[in-house]
């Protein structure tokens, strides 16, 4: 007699799959995805951390997770229980863990500053900044990092300028940020950072309301005065732009330099072909494989999935850049195609937690290559190899030397 699509649970740990990784210093995708896809597509994976869950790797089944109200996204206190870290203290609570009404409060407040209408607005100064920070990075060279010259301060400046986090703060808010947004990796240091940015985002909020600005964290406030929005969403929106608002835009533009200078004719079909730059920036988007596992969410109740059983309270990962790679949806997947006419992808996610700054991310993104194929169309690699950091399944080169 066959065993029934709900195999006991014994049976399925002991058929744990190790998580799946890019290879060394590479950005990926893991060579495991196509199998996956074809013969797996809910496998059930040991995190790096040790913690099993579900890896679900297929377009269409993370589509429809993306959107499934049958699932919550934990924080990085509440997931996973066993772990043998008794430090639980207060949780990082950010706006993709915020549900409910909460939620959509928080997300009426922050339409018009998230709105084509203001990122538009917002185009002629990210220009400038991208301007002089070439300026400033080409003056020493060449050749030069493009990773510490420009990819790491554009969108941290953008993010700051926009929000009101004084960037001079960046040398204290960064290295906990970024353990919380590694936490698939950095889990004990990502619970011993939430206090800590928790602290910081709760005075950051009293100086707006004792000195008021011209960013959002001021108009947050003043809603949350009236009664708009509560504080802790205020303080999850906060802490949402230091984990995530500026980190994977400096991930996706190092990645992206790197994949169009690696074949020089596709920086320079984009020097000929500028009228084709956004739907370049959206094939970068589904191609590069930032969002490797990064996204969890948990069974509120039993949930059937391709005849297995997710059960009450276990993690299932979405895998974005699995997604974006599925060939029934993208034809020639695995391929660079900077002029694609279709492409769903789902870079961004979906459903009510998709990512908010997804029209400034999308801006940042072409103003810092319509920068760099201006200033620099001379630009490439200089062949000394890029640093990587190889623990992280999500990866960009901590380096990027070149010339031009």
């Amino acid at each position: 007699m066959p065993d029934s699509p709900d195999t006991t649970r014994s049976a399925l740990e002991e058929k744990l799959q190790p998580f799946p990784m890019p290879r060394p210093d590479s950005m990926g995708p893991p060579p495991q995805y196509r199998w996956l896809r074809r013969s797996c597509p809910l496998a059930r994976v040991a995190t790096p951390f040790g913690a099993p869950a579900w890896y679900v790797t297929r377009y269409d089944d993370v589509r429809n997770l993306l959107a499934d109200d049958r699932f919550i996204r934990p924080t990085i206190n509440d997931w996973p229980l066993d772990t043998g870290d008794a430090s639980r203290g207060p949780g990082l609570v950010t706006m993709m863990e915020l549900d409910g009404p909460r939620h959509t409060a928080l997300r009426q407040a922050l339409a018009e500053p998230f709105s084509v209408r203001a990122v538009r607005r917002c185009r002629p100064t990210l220009r400038a900044t991208a301007d002089r920070l070439l300026k400033q990075f080409t003056a020493t060279g060449p050749p030069g990092d493009l990773v510490s010259g420009f990819f790491e301060p554009f969108p941290l400046l953008a993010m700051c300028e926009l929000v009101g986090i004084p960037y001079d703060d960046r040398a204290f808010f960064l290295p906990p940020a970024d353990a919380a947004l590694g936490a698939l990796v950095t889990l004990p240091e990502g619970r011993e950072a939430a206090p800590q940015l928790r602290s910081y985002m709760t005075t950051l909020l009293d100086h707006h309301r004792s000195a008021p600005g011209d960013g959002i964290l001021t108009s947050l406030v003043r809603a949350c005065d009236r009664g708009a929005v509560d504080e802790e969403s205020v303080v999850a929106f906060g802490l949402s732009m230091l984990v995530a608002g500026y980190r994977t835009t400096t991930m996706f533009l190092a990645n992206a330099a790197l994949t169009l200078l690696t074949e020089l004719d596709r920086y320079a079909w984009l020097l000929r072909n500028r009228a084709m730059l956004p739907a370049a920036v959206e094939e970068l988007l589904r191609f590069l494989p930032v969002q490797n596992g990064v996204v969890v969410l948990q069974a509120r109740q039993d949930v059937t999935v391709h005849g297995r059983t997710v059960r009450t309270g276990e993690a299932v990962l979405p895998v974005l850049a699995a997604a974006n790679r599925d060939e029934r949806v993208f034809p020639e997947a695995d391929r660079l195609v900077l002029d694609r006419p279709d492409n769903p992808h789902l870079a961004f996610g979906r459903g009510p937690h998709n990512c908010i700054g997804a029209h400034l991310a999308r801006t940042q993104m072409s103003v810092a290559l319509e920068a760099l194929l201006d200033r620099l169309p001379r630009l490439r690699l200089t062949g000394q190899p890029p640093a990587w950091e190889n623990h992280s399944p999500i990866r960009s080169p901590l380096t990027l030397p070149v010339t031009w």
